[in-house]
Order: structure tokens, then sequence, then C-alpha cells
């Protein structure tokens, strides 16, 4: 294999480099040396987002290593957004890990290490370089659950995750074994050229299916395989909830596309039903669920687990329009979540972060601006018109009208007003209740350019929703092609 038939593989080789020379800068120079390479693993994230626009063909794509890696517009779609999340995500980890007494140089690594395993599961094309990937990106994330060693709730959201993790894992493997034993092949291609609407009979390759989406399933926390997400949300340090909520979340959305399009697209009568009922189930779970929380980080847990049910109406649509609305609505949501817990993070009284809703009394009086960027996530979260998140909610709800899934547009509508309740109550407490003890000065510069952009992009994607839109449309064309 010559350097042209690698190159398209360049952004996830520097990626791997990287991560083995800030460990190697780590450990000659010490824990002084946790904000230098942090700071230099955001730089690196950057630098391969670019790179990863760069090597992407314009159209059609490109097959490396044996056929098991695929290099495609969709791939470099979900690639620059997952980077893009990573490098915030790092980005918001940095002052607060110095204040609470966790920087280590190690965290940046794990967090680069879990962005390769990441990547590398966007552009698989086969069952068992997507497993690598994924216990790559796993393994990294179950540390950084429990960075904090010196406290229990840390301690004890990394191992549901590890426990819970590992379950999820054997049960995809077992589903790969099953689709390899009765479709004789472990590659994404050969697999759709096996697989076709005939095979819907084959008790073997449905209940296979079905233990690949299971695994799947619970690394998008989507219901009923969300029961870890609440306890790791609340007991991880908050930065590494928001790195979860958004670049994890993102590329296993990527990959769910991409298996259930790619080799099982023949297959859409029997995995659609499925679908249905895992996005009903997750949609009316973060509805009901988050309505009794009183711990935000609690709150924006089962918030995501219904973003992750609006999100699957448009993949269980099983149409382009449908494909093109999750891409748009994932976009979106990484903004919005991104931005909240850029707020979270400003949630400090007396030096010691404080995570209860009722801590957020009277903040459009002590501090405007968090509390303007607040309203406009939950605003946008709540799916009120015209913040980013009712367009994303449009696109899916069309999609899955078009498909006429009326039913699934229908519940995620009524949904939808029933999670209102709770997102306008955060804005009611923060503009009508009595004030509470002023918050201490924002920590980070970051963190307020962070909220700025966050909210601009929410605020005003209605007066330019062209670029995204047509960027998913591409992405969507070399997904099917």
């Amino acid at each position: 294999m010559n350097w042209v038939q690698i190159q398209p593989a360049l952004p996830e080789i520097v990626l791997a480099c990287a991560a083995m020379a800030l460990l190697m800068l780590g450990v000659f120079r010490g824990e002084r040396s946790a904000r230098l390479v942090s700071w230099l693993g955001v730089i690196v994230l950057a630098a391969v987002a670019i790179l990863v626009a760069s090597v992407t063909p314009t159209s059609g794509r490109l097959l490396l290593f044996a056929d098991m890696f695929a290099v495609s517009l969709y791939g470099a779609f979900v690639k620059i957004l997952v980077l893009g999340a990573s490098a915030l995500g790092l980005v918001m980890a940095i002052g607060y890990n110095q204040r609470e007494g966790i920087a280590r140089f190690e965290f940046p690594v794990l967090i680069i290490t879990a962005t390769l395993g990441m990547m590398m599961m966007i552009s698989a094309n086969d069952l068992i370089a997507l497993y690598v990937g994924l216990e790559l990106q796993s393994l990294s994330l179950y540390v950084v659950a429990s960075f904090r060693r010196d406290s229990i709730k840390s301690t004890e959201a990394g191992l549901k995750y590890f426990v819970l993790g590992a379950l999820a894992s054997g049960m995809l493997l077992y589903g790969a074994s099953l689709v390899y034993g009765f479709a004789g092949s472990t590659n994404f291609a050969q697999l759709a050229s096996v697989l076709t609407a005939k095979d819907a009979g084959n008790a073997g390759v449905i209940v296979g299916l079905v233990f690949l989406m299971v695994g799947l399933a619970f690394k998008i926390s989507a219901f009923p395989f969300h029961m870890w997400t609440p306890d790791v949300y609340e007991g991880a340090p908050t930065p590494v909830t928001a790195f979860f909520s958004a670049a994890p979340k993102l590329a296993a959305m990527g990959l769910f596309v991409s298996v259930l399009v790619g080799p099982f697209g023949k297959l859409v009568g029997q995995w659609q039903q499925v679908l249905v009922l895992i996005s009903i189930g997750s949609m009316a779970l973060g509805a009901f669920a988050a309505i009794s929380q009183s711990n935000i980080k609690r709150l924006l847990a089962y918030s995501s687990i219904g973003h992750v049910g609006y999100a699957l109406i448009g993949l269980a649509a099983g149409t382009e329009a449908g494909y093109r609305g999750v891409l748009i609505y994932m976009a979106i949501y990484v903004a919005m979540t991104l931005g909240a817990f850029a707020v979270v993070l400003c949630m400090r009284r007396g030096g010691q972060m404080v995570e209860t809703i009722p801590d957020l009394a009277g903040l459009s009086k002590t501090r405007p601006g968090m509390a303007l960027v607040l309203l406009i996530m939950m605003f946008s979260m709540a799916g009120i018109p015209p913040f980013a998140g009712f367009w994303g909610k449009l696109y899916v709800f069309m999609a899955a009208i078009d498909a006429k899934l009326y039913t699934l547009a229908i519940l995620g509508v009524l949904t939808s007003v029933v999670a209102a309740y709770y997102y306008i109550r955060i804005v009611k407490i923060m503009y009508f209740d009595e004030p509470a003890d002023a918050f201490d000065r924002m920590p980070d510069r970051e963190l307020g350019l962070i909220q700025a952009a966050a909210a601009a992009f929410t605020l005003l994607f209605f007066l330019f929703p062209g670029p995204l839109v047509r960027a998913a449309e591409q992405a969507v064309k070399s997904l099917a092609g």
C-alpha cells in the first residue's frame, strides 16, 4: 500500500500519532503540562477537521484496508461535527479541571483517543472495524467518566458506564456473529448484496440485526437502554458530561444511520418497526421523566434521551429526507447542548459548583447574559420558533409524514409539548422568581465565547439554514451511493 492509497485515512493517522506525541510530552513534563497538552489537543483536533475536509472526495466513496474503511462526504460531515464538539468539550474542561484539582495531562489524551475511536466508527465499512472503533472510544470514555477519583459519584458513574457498556458490547458482538453466520460476511458492501428483501423472514439475520441495534441504541442512550445516562451525567465531571452529550452521541447516531442504511438497507421494513418503538419510548421518557428533576445535569440527561428519540424519527422514515433530517437535527442538538452546559459550568457560588435548578432563581437580574443564553437554549430545545431546535424537529417530522408515519409524527409533537413544560419552567425560575445569591464571576473567557457562539447559531439559524442543509444533502447522497 503506497502513500496515495492511504492518504484518505490521513486524519485518523495524524490523530493517532498526535495522541501518542501528547502522551509522551505529558510524561516527560509531568502534571504541570496539563494545560499545555490540553491546548495542543484543541489545535490538533481543529487541524484534523481541516484535514478531513481536504482529503475527502467530492463524490463517491473510497475504500481502504481491505474495504474495511470507507471515506465519503457523509463520513466527513459527521467527523467534522465530532471533532468540533470534542475540541469545544476540551476547551470547556481546561479551566474546570484546574479549579477542581484534577488537571492531568492524561485527560486530553483520553479525549483525543476517544475521538479517534469515533472517527473509526464513522468510517467503518465492516462489522469488525465497527467494533474496534467502538471499543477504542468506549475504553477512553470509561476512564474520563470516573476521572475525579476522590468523588464517590464520579467513581460510581464510571463503574456503571463500564458494566453496562460491556453488556452492550457483548450484545453487539453476538448480533455481528449471528449476521456473519447466516450471511457469510462482515463487510457492509457484501452484506448489502447478500441480504435482500426475501431475507426478511430469516430469523437468524433478524435476531442478529436486533442485537446490533441494541448495542448501538445503548451508545446513543435510547430507550430502553438509557438506564446509565442520568447517573453518569450527574456523577461525571461537568465538562465530561458536556462531552458525553455531544461528540459520542453524534458519532453513535452517525454510525447507526450508516449501518442500517448500508448493509441492512433492504431490510428497512424490519428495522423500521424497532426504531419506531425505540423512538416513541425515548420521546415519552425524555418528556415525562425530566419533569420531576431538580438537578440540572439529570434534567439535561433525560432531555438528551428525548432528543435522541426525535432524531430517530428521521431514521425510522427510511428516506433520504429522513436521513438528512437526522444530520441536521444532530448538528443543531450539539450546538444547543454545548451552549447549555457552558452555562451550567458557570454555576459557581463561593468557589463551589452548584447544580440544582432552584439555584438559577432570578438569574436574569444577577447574570442577565447567562440567563439570556440559557433562555435561547431552553426555547430551542422545546422547539419554539424561530429558534434552531424548531427547524430541526420540523425536518424530521416532515420526513415522517412523507413516509406515512403519521402516528410517530403526532406523538413527536405531543411529547414536545409535554417537554416544553420543564424547559419553560427553567425560564420562569430565571426571570420571575426572587433572586438567589449571585453566581461567581464567569470563571473562563472561553465559556463566554462558547455561550455567545451557541446562542448566535441557535437564534440566527433560520436566517442562514442553507449551508448546513446543503452539506447534509450532499452527505446523504454519498451515503446512498
